[in-house]
């Protein structure tokens, strides 16, 4: 048994003549430029920002941030066809996922940089600090002045007071 409905076929519901097609192409394609273009912008300035000397700076942030936002919206607008739509339902789609981009960049930027400032730096276990002492004296790597005061244990220096262990294979 075939199905048959009384929609027309699906595939030439939206058949449009060729002046109107070559527009649509043509606005494809122009985008596809546009989006490429701030591409290759973004990837220059990304190889120039150290000789630059932007590296880590705010303006260089935003720079990246301002132009990959562009570029989702123009695939969102365009590609995904949400320019089409009623203001509504742009409305409707696209404010949530503003909401939580920019909560999301406020985090990157804000709480990124925590650890960098010494009056972030939080208080370790003591028995934490006493291992990483113990480890850095056993490989002769230097200790940290946050460590500094923390001595070494009996554990750490066997070996090191004037006797070397053999790393020779046994017998």
């Amino acid at each position: 048994m075939e199905f048959h409905d009384d929609y027309p076929v699906y595939e030439t519901m939206y058949q449009h003549d060729e002046e109107t097609g070559k527009k649509v192409r043509k606005k494809l394609w122009r985008v596809f430029w546009i989006l490429l273009g701030i591409t290759l912008m973004e990837l220059f300035v990304g190889f120039k920002a150290t000789s630059w000397g932007l590296t880590g700076t705010f303006g260089l942030k935003v720079f990246f941030i301002f132009f990959t936002l562009a570029k989702a919206a123009g695939i969102v607008l365009v590609f995904m066809h949400l320019m089409d739509e009623t203001k509504f339902f742009k409305y409707m789609v696209l404010a949530p996922y503003s909401i939580f981009i920019v909560y999301l960049i406020f985090i990157i930027l804000v709480e990124g940089t925590y650890t960098g400032y010494p009056e972030n730096n939080t208080n370790l276990d003591v028995r934490y600090k006493q291992q990483q002492v113990d480890k850095r004296t056993h490989h002769h790597q230097p200790i940290p002045e946050s460590l500094k005061d923390i001595k070494p244990s009996h554990e750490s220096l066997k070996g090191h007071e004037g006797v070397q262990e053999s790393h020779e294979p046994h017998e």
